[in-house]
């Protein structure tokens, strides 16, 4: 039986991110994308796309050339009124919130989603991917991918601990049982 492969790529740099704050619905910064090589080109033998529905992700889905499957579950975690709002900014601000968020998962004093639920909702979409054999590219969000890290490693203390950079990929394979794999110098990105 052919094992699920699943590659989650991290939408490009944004503005917003630039300056260390939480995401909107924003586009790219065009600029910093311009400055890169085409990270499309190592995955065109993916024949399945999907993407978050944030503009962002749907953005860095377009390089890929193919036309995205829009997944609602890799939406970025809901931050409710902390988006577009930077870290020091909130900690400047409503530095018992912020620790409150950052010391439990089940917090959510942003009045959006918690890290925990977040985790849960990328732990059975994971689940449900398990029958699905082949390889899947799946554009979408820092948070979403360090759920994923998290379910795969069962170390849900990790998530806080985790950077994705924009552009990253991160594989994970099913074959009875989730794998984070790692590629080394000069491997094929396609098998």
């Amino acid at each position: 039986m052919q094992a699920t492969r699943l590659t989650l790529i991290c939408h490009a740099r944004t503005v917003a991110q630039k300056h260390a704050r939480f995401g909107l619905d924003e586009p790219l910064d065009a600029d910093w994308l311009a400055q890169r090589r085409s990270v499309g080109d190592d995955y065109r033998h993916v024949r399945h796309l999907l993407c978050a529905p944030e503009l962002r992700a749907r953005q860095t889905a377009a390089v890929f050339g193919l036309e995205p499957e829009v997944t609602e579950v890799l939406a970025d975690c809901d931050l409710g009124n902390w988006r577009g709002r930077s870290i020091d900014e909130l900690f400047k601000d409503e530095p018992r919130a912020v620790q409150a968020w950052l010391d439990d998962p089940e917090a959510a004093p942003h009045g959006g989603e918690s890290v925990a639920a977040l985790c849960r909702r990328v732990g059975d979409w994971l689940a449900n991917l398990e029958t699905r054999p082949g390889h899947m590219l799946a554009v979408t969000h820092p948070f979403v991918i360090r759920a994923a890290l998290v379910h795969v490693l069962g170390c849900s203390a990790a998530f806080n601990r985790i950077d994705i950079e924009p552009l990253s990929a991160v594989e994970l394979r099913f074959n009875g049982v989730w794998r984070w794999r790692t590629q080394g110098p000069g491997q094929e990105t396609s098998a």
